[in-house]
């Protein structure tokens, strides 16, 4: 077992990347994620691996789309603004079916807004994706060692589902610090697909790869591949977590660093007689209905604990289905809130 070290979240993006078999990086400076590319500059070639720093979001994301048309395992990151310039390229993507993962360290918003945490691009990568009626898979970690697991898995999965696959995060979790548990490479010596270009092959068919579907009947066909890849993921790549007590009053449902903040909170209410249970989604979409409607049968209220004005809380309303109380807790604009202050709320919900 490899020894752990000490990294902060964007390193541990970076490495898990190049552990996942990510070869091809391509991307643009912005705080808080800056320390990514920079990583990738010098990481990258010892590794024989491609780096390059567009000049700008769009240019990025439309290098990824060449290069994940070539077969390549390929990464872009950036932070919100960026994310939102890169929408129309990633809507090609998923029109193009090609595989690419994206790292969003949110920021607060909207506009510039500041470098501070947020979790208010929920919409934006679990609705998002650009035009039409693509989506992308995301993935929210809530620790340095998962930002690297899952920045590692992300490619095995977005390779599966010929999608965008966007793994959330935010400002806190990219410059926080903790011991990480490196993983063996995955092998790089991928087999080529039956979809990617590659120059003339002797016997091999001609590969076209577009988001360009003139015909209605094509287009709708393009669409339904997607949505049946969508719905496999859901069977297949749905993750959450729960964590506090087995016969709970009330449920707590939060994601990223949110769900840590109220981890400590649910440990604090239990020590003054509040038995509270933590859901916390992992993968954002495919989001996971079953565990939640399963619990508002038995609790009495639902917290939701985000950062951001009520974007998380629709998709747990959406599987309570009326079944108890959801009630919304919420900071925004890079405010964070404390372990004491969500155990006030929840305190006074058993009021």
């Amino acid at each position: 077992m490899s020894a752990r070290k000490l990294m902060n979240g964007n390193e541990a993006t970076a490495e898990g990347a190049i552990a996942g078999g990510c070869r091809h990086f391509f991307g643009y400076p912005i705080t808080p994620q800056s320390h990514i590319p920079e990583h990738m500059s010098w990481r990258l070639p010892e590794v024989g691996g491609v780096y390059l720093q567009a000049e700008s979001e769009v240019a990025a994301i439309n290098m990824c789309y060449g290069a994940a048309a070539a077969g390549a395992r390929v990464m872009t990151t950036s932070s919100s603004p960026g994310i939102s310039l890169m929408q129309e390229g990633i809507s090609y993507m998923i029109g193009a079916e090609l595989p690419c993962v994206i790292v969003n360290m949110v920021r607060g918003g909207p506009g510039l807004g500041n470098i501070a945490c947020a979790q208010s691009d929920y919409w934006l990568s679990t609705r998002g994706g650009g035009h039409g009626d693509g989506q992308c898979l995301t993935y929210a970690p809530w620790s340095i060692q998962e930002i690297y697991d899952l920045t590692m898995e992300a490619f095995a999965l977005t390779q599966k589902y010929r999608n965008p696959l966007v793994i959330l995060g935010d400002a806190i979790l990219a410059q926080m610090m903790e011991p990480v548990e490196p993983r063996a490479y995955v092998s790089t010596d991928f087999p080529r697909t039956d979809w990617e270009v590659g120059g003339y092959i002797e016997g091999r068919e001609r590969k076209v790869v577009t988001s360009i579907y003139i015909s209605g009947e094509d287009e709708e066909a393009l669409n339904c591949r997607v949505q049946e890849r969508y719905r496999e993921a859901a069977k297949q790549a749905t993750r959450w977590e729960e964590l506090g007590d087995e016969e709970p009053e009330i449920l707590v449902c939060a994601y990223g660093i949110a769900a840590r903040v109220c981890q400590t909170a649910v440990e604090m209410v239990a020590a003054q007689g509040l038995k509270a249970r933590l859901l916390r989604p992992i993968s954002l979409f495919p989001f996971p209905p079953t565990p939640i409607r399963g619990w508002s049968e038995r609790v009495k209220k639902t917290l939701v604990v985000e950062l951001s004005m009520g974007q998380f809380v629709e998709d747990v309303r959406l599987a309570v289905e009326g079944r108890c109380p959801v009630e919304l807790a919420w900071h925004t604009g890079g405010m964070l809130f404390s372990p004491e202050e969500v155990a006030k709320r929840l305190l006074e919900m058993k009021l």
